[in-house]
């Protein structure tokens, strides 16, 4: 149901016309037997009375033969050509759904389903469906209306030749059902073994330099082989169930029309039967195990689209952990931002990863956080902008639990620059954008300065305009954080969040980067993560994170002599000296 909601209103009466159509098609092709029927009739009759056939009697016929040849002609290529438009149209509106959907997805939802299998369903599920609708569109209307037409004719012609086509119409829905059993329970897995396929090829792909660096890369590749195998395994036992399927439905029309050809031999020969109707008679048959053909690939093919319509779905009926809050009370941003006995736990951990934190940013502070790795610096920042909401405690900013703000607002209020610094594929003025989409070259040249950019973007011959490759690729580390911080300086927000922004930039180059933010955004507030003592000595306040739990607070100096944590941590970088002149 939630796949039909991807339909428009004019998918719908273009579904009803093509029904409409199907039914001329099936109509035309009806009175073609009809007609050929007559044709032969006309043909004995002049042999049996032994009067001369002329063309003038056959084109009387033939020509409505013809004409109903192209109306059936005709019906086909407009059922064809509506049945691709609608079937591509709800592909592109599906993927469009997921899409949307997914951007609306916490980082625990995206983790829940994975990247790969996101990507498979909004690509290799959305093309089965779309098959699925081409083919009921075509097949699932054509072959009731025909069967039905068919059986009403070959019931009042003979007794005799009707029971022969009831016994091979059983005989074909005994091995359509069969078939069917055998081959449906394995499309799931089919699915299943898609998706792991693609997370191998993904991982692999996404961190090849670090397989060459260790040179594992023959057990990435047996890794990727025995998923590749089990994949081809099912994909084998499904079409090679499903290969018999058509052979064996031409072995039993072909064994029908023979049966028809002999039982109708006798009949005539008995005089109980005329020669044209056994003709049409063996032409509706054939119709009838037709339609019938045509349902048992629906029953291959219906299958394959409902397991992907359930898998898409399961993306599109899953509502976003962060929602919009309820109130609708404006205020202008002032950058204060309060933590209050905040924990937090990821989604089935046992322990919390933060204990019962509490500090104050004021508008205009800069606040810095350090600690060893895995102590929770980054999921701390990441409670800000909602990436994650707290399990216990409020995260407040300017006097509003961040869960009161619409999504919108909140964002428009921070500037985030993340751990891994990333570009999209574009120019460096497209990337320097995203923050502001409609920026001025002046604005995008005055965010590059303070980001120490400019002088690496204007040697480039196109300057802004340099290309981006996906992720950033081919410019260095340091001047990909550069741009990243470029982006979140032209937001021009409250509040300025670095998670560890500096990491890629030489001391020197730190230095000067931080002292024009400091000039340029005095009156922000900013919010920085840091490895590096350096990044942090002028910072208004230090919080000094162990194992989830603030262990210091201050600025540089009460922390050297009150904090062991950060004195080690200090001490470890820089020189003892280097620290008391700091």
């Amino acid at each position: 149901m939630k796949i039909f909601k991807s339909f428009r209103w004019i998918d719908w009466v273009l579904c009803a016309v093509v029904v409409a159509i199907v039914f001329v098609q099936v109509t035309f092709e009806m009175r073609l037997i009809e007609t050929m029927g007559e044709l032969i009739g006309i043909i004995q009759s002049h042999y049996e009375v032994g009067t001369p056939l002329t063309m003038e009697n056959i084109w009387a016929v033939a020509g409505k033969m013809l004409l109903n040849a192209f109306i059936i002609m005709a019906s086909v290529l407009v059922v064809n050509f509506l049945a691709h438009y609608i079937s591509t149209t709800v592909g592109k509106n599906l993927r469009k759904m997921i899409f949307e959907k997914v951007q609306s997805f916490s980082k625990e939802q995206i983790d829940k389903f994975s990247t790969a299998s996101l990507i498979t369903r909004s690509t290799n599920d959305v093309y089965k469906i779309e098959n699925t609708i081409h083919q009921i569109l075509k097949m699932a209307t054509t072959a009731p209306i025909m069967a039905g037409y068919a059986i009403k004719q070959i019931v009042t012609s003979s007794y005799e030749l009707t029971l022969s086509t009831g016994i091979a119409l059983v005989i074909m829905l005994a091995f359509i059902i069969t078939t069917f059993f055998l081959v449906v329970p394995k499309f799931s897995h089919l699915q299943k073994k898609t998706d792991r396929l693609n997370s191998i090829a993904r991982e692999n792909l996404t961190g090849v330099r670090v397989i060459r660096a260790f040179n594992t890369q023959d057990e990435q590749e047996q890794k990727f082989a025995s998923a590749n195998e089990e994949l081809t395994k099912t994909t084998l036992y499904v079409n090679r169930v499903s290969c018999f399927l058509m052979p064996g439905m031409t072995l039993i029309m072909n064994s029908l029309s023979l049966i028809t050809y002999w039982l109708g031999a006798a009949l005539i020969n008995n005089g109980s039967l005329q020669y044209y109707t056994m003709v049409t008679f063996s032409q509706y048959s054939m119709h009838v195990l037709m339609s019938f053909m045509l349902i048992s690939v629906i029953f291959l093919t219906f299958p394959r689209g409902v397991v992907s319509a359930k898998r898409i779905s399961e993306v599109l009926s899953e509502e976003s952990n962060i929602k919009d809050g309820e109130n609708k009370e404006q205020k202008n941003g002032e950058g204060y931002i309060e933590f209050k006995n905040v924990s937090f736990a990821y989604p089935d951990a046992q322990e919390k990863v933060l204990t019962d934190i509490s500090f104050t940013a004021l508008k205009g502070e800069t606040v810095a956080f350090i600690g060893a790795t895995g102590s929770g610096k980054s999921t701390l920042i990441n409670l800000i902008p909602r990436f994650f909401d707290v399990t216990e405690g409020e995260v407040i900013i300017d006097g509003k639990n961040v869960k009161d703000y619409k999504l919108n607002e909140l964002n428009n209020l921070i500037g985030y620059v993340p751990q891994k610094s990333y570009l999209f594929t574009g120019n460096i003025k497209n990337n320097i954008c995203l923050g502001k989409q409609n920026a001025t070259d002046k604005e995008v040249a005055d965010a590059l300065e303070i980001a120490q950019a400019s002088e690496f973007v204007n040697s480039f011959e196109d300057g802004i305009e340099h290309h981006i490759e996906r992720g950033g690729t081919n410019v260095s580390g340091g001047q990909r954080q550069r741009l990243c911080i470029a982006r979140a300086i032209i937001k021009d927000p409250e509040i300025f969040i670095f998670d560890d922004s500096f990491s890629a930039l030489d001391y020197k180059t730190d230095k000067k980067l931080r002292k024009e933010l400091m000039e340029k955004a005095k009156d922000k507030t900013k919010i920085i993560v840091a490895q590096r003592i350096g990044t942090i000595l002028d910072a208004d306040k230090i919080i000094v994170l162990e194992n989830g739990k603030i262990v210091g607070s201050g600025k540089h100096k009460e922390l050297m002599a009150e904090c062991e944590a950060y004195r080690e941590i200090a001490l470890s970088q820089l020189s003892e000296e280097e620290l008391l002149d700091a």
